[in-house]
Parts: structure tokens; C-alpha cells; sequence
């Protein structure tokens, strides 16, 4: 007989659903809200290191929790924070001031295919023919939506800083193959790092990398004192605070769009939370139509369902997996066979359990 399924099963799906279109949508925010603030003076760097920052001591609390990961997994937070944070971010926000946000964001969505070519071709692992696919649809719909026909009709170096941001991306699905354990509990009994934990190092360390780089004291603050422009509002030239601008940054587009993302997960199949994923580029696309004025053509918005399209498909494709060893008399039910299935399982886990930066 099989156990009656939990009543709260769905109240619980339903709320991961939720928690998954808030992080969505505040990812998608970060674009829109701030490209005016690099328009009104800030350098795009210095914008990322405003971001990168705040969200870092926000969070540094979360970060002082698990204190102990800097001694167990230095490769990993000093990848995370140089890639995931620094490397995505800073590519991203110096390619929306050049190409609009929609088209950074979609060139970026490239990461998962990438990540593909390098199974392929760097691990020398087998990949499906549905993840063939959907390289084949990313590649086509960018394409069409950088306008390829008409010789790249965007500003070059724009769309090599959000192919940047891509190469990035994919450093960031490459660690995250390292597992994880669950959320707000430390590390799991594989011994790999909570999520959150992994988030906060890699916001500080991103912050300390970018403060060499971006070299803030040289940075406009006199312009976080004032009002950026929102040209695609009803009133023609609507002005809003800065400071407003950064807040919605550091706030609702990092911390809490990682924090509701890395919980969402836990309570979505990989499936699911791959399909609300891709709904950043939508929102983003949306609010920079309707707060910038940024408009696409019929052709580029196909390009880009095309390029979510195939940007799906690579997510869900995974490589073939190694025939498994033949048990062992000393293995069977005991430590070594649950080590190889759990370690398995985890070494999967990341991937899904960290939303895309």
C-alpha cells in the first residue's frame, strides 16, 4: 500500500512557486535599475562594487555563521566570489551600458550551453542529443536577436562584455558541482557547504576583489545624492533618488533575490525551477520596454523566446552518466554503497539548489 501523500505537499510546492517568481523578478530588476544610475555618472564597475558590497555586509552576519568554510573550501568561495560574483556582475553591468538590457541578459543566457561545451570538450564527457538541441536553438535565437543579418547591430564590445558575463556563468556551474548541503544547516552529511554560506563568502570576497579594482574612492558619490532618469515612464524624463535605485539593488536584486532562490529550489523539482529561471530575461526585458524604453523588434523578442528556449533544454540535459561498478561483497548495504549513491546525489545538488547570479 502506498503512504497517503501529505496534505502539505502542495501548500509547499505552491510557496517554493512563489518564493521562485520573487527571485525572478528581482533578478531581472538589477538591469533596469541600474543602467540610470551608470546614465546619471557612475562608472558600470563602480555601480557592480556598490552591489556587491552591500549585499556583502548585509549578509556578513550569514557569512560569520559559517565562518568555517573559509578553513574547508578556500578553492571554492575564492572561485565563486571571482566568477559568480565579481566576473558575472561586473561583465553584466559594463555590457547594459552599452546594449540594452534585454540583449546583455540573453547573450548571458548562453552560460548553459557553454557549460555544455565544456563536458563536451574539456571533461570529454558524452552529452544527449537534447542537449545538441539546445545549444543549436541559443545559438539561433542570439542570432536573431543581435540582429546578425544586419552586421551586429549593437555596439561590439557590449555584446563581448555580456559573452563575458556567459564565460563567468559558466565558472559558476562548474563549482557548483561540488554539491551542496541543506540550506541554514551547515554542511550536509556529505560534508559539502550550505548554499548560503557559500553566497555571503562569495559576496565578501567579491567585495574585497572588486575594492582593488574598482578603487571606490575615485567613484562619483555625489551622484548616489541625487535623481537618475527613467526615460520609458508616462512622464517624459521622471526622475527617482539614486539612492532608491542602489537600495532596490542591493536589497531586493541580491539579497533577497539569493535567498528566496537558494530556498524556492528546495521546494521545486530541477524541472520547475529551470522554467521560472528563465523568466529573469522576460522580466527584464518587460521592465526595461517599460521603465527605458528599450524596444525590441517581432524578430528579436522570437529570438529571444528561442534563446530561453534552448537555454532550457541545456539545463535539463545532463551528460550520460558512468556505467556503475559492479557491487562488492563489502560494499553491498553497507558505507561504501551509501557513500557512492549519496555522493551521486550531492555532487548534483549545487546546481540546483544556487540560482543563477
Amino acid at each position: 500500500m502506498h503512504a497517503p501523500a501529505s496534505p502539505a505537499a502542495p501548500s509547499r510546492a505552491s510557496a517554493g512557486l512563489t518564493l521562485a517568481l520573487f527571485s525572478a523578478l528581482a533578478f531581472g530588476g538589477s538591469g533596469p535599475a541600474a543602467k540610470p544610475l551608470i546614465n546619471a555618472g557612475l562608472d558600470p564597475l563602480h555601480v557592480t562594487w556598490l552591489r556587491v558590497a552591500g549585499a556583502a555586509v548585509v549578509l556578513l552576519p550569514l557569512a560569520w555563521r559559517h565562518r568555517g568554510l573559509l578553513l574547508r573550501r578556500p578553492a571554492l568561495l575564492a572561485g565563486f566570489g571571482l566568477l559568480a560574483v565579481a566576473g558575472v556582475q561586473a561583465c553584466y553591468f559594463a555590457a547594459i551600458s552599452r546594449i540594452p538590457v534585454g540583449v546583455a541578459l540573453l547573450v548571458e543566457y548562453l552560460g548553459p550551453a557553454l557549460v555544455l561545451g565544456w563536458v563536451r570538450f574539456v571533461q570529454r564527457r558524452p552529452v544527449s542529443r537534447a542537449a545538441g538541441a539546445g545549444v543549436v536553438l541559443a545559438v539561433g535565437g542570439l542570432a536573431c536577436v543581435v540582429e546578425i543579418w544586419a552586421g551586429l547591430g549593437f555596439d561590439l564590445w557590449g555584446l563581448l562584455l555580456a559573452l563575458g558575463a556567459a564565460c563567468c556563468q559558466v565558472g559558476y556551474f562548474v563549482l557548483s558541482a561540488h554539491g551542496t548541503g541543506e540550506p541554514g544547516k551547515g554542511p550536509g552529511r556529505d560534508g559539502v557547504p550550505d548554499p548560503l554560506g557559500v553566497i555571503a563568502h562569495g559576496l565578501l570576497i567579491g567585495a574585497l576583489v572588486l575594492t582593488a579594482v574598482a578603487r571606490p574612492w575615485e567613484m562619483e558619490w555625489s551622484v548616489l545624492g541625487g535623481r537618475a532618469e527613467l526615460a520609458g515612464l508616462p512622464a517624459s524624463g521622471a526622475q527617482v533618488p539614486a539612492a532608491v535605485l542602489l537600495g532596490w539593488i542591493v536589497l531586493v536584486a541580491t539579497v533577497a533575490a539569493y535567498l528566496t532562490g537558494v530556498v524556492s529550489v528546495r521546494r521545486l523539482s530541477p524541472q520547475v525551477a529551470g522554467v521560472v529561471a528563465c523568466l529573469e530575461a522576460v522580466v527584464a526585458t518587460v521592465l526595461a520596454w517599460v521603465l527605458l524604453d528599450e524596444r525590441l523588434s517581432a524578430v528579436q523578442l522570437l529570438g529571444g523566446a528561442v534563446v530561453l528556449a534552448g537555454a532550457f533544454v541545456a539545463q535539463r540535459a545532463t551528460p550520460a552518466a558512468p556505467p556503475a561498478p559492479p557491487p562488492g561483497p563489502v560494499a553491498v548495504g553497507g558505507r561504501e554503497g551509501a557513500a557512492t549513491g549519496e555522493g551521486g546525489r550531492a555532487e548534483r545538488r549545487l546546481s540546483r539548489d544556487m540560482p543563477a547570479p
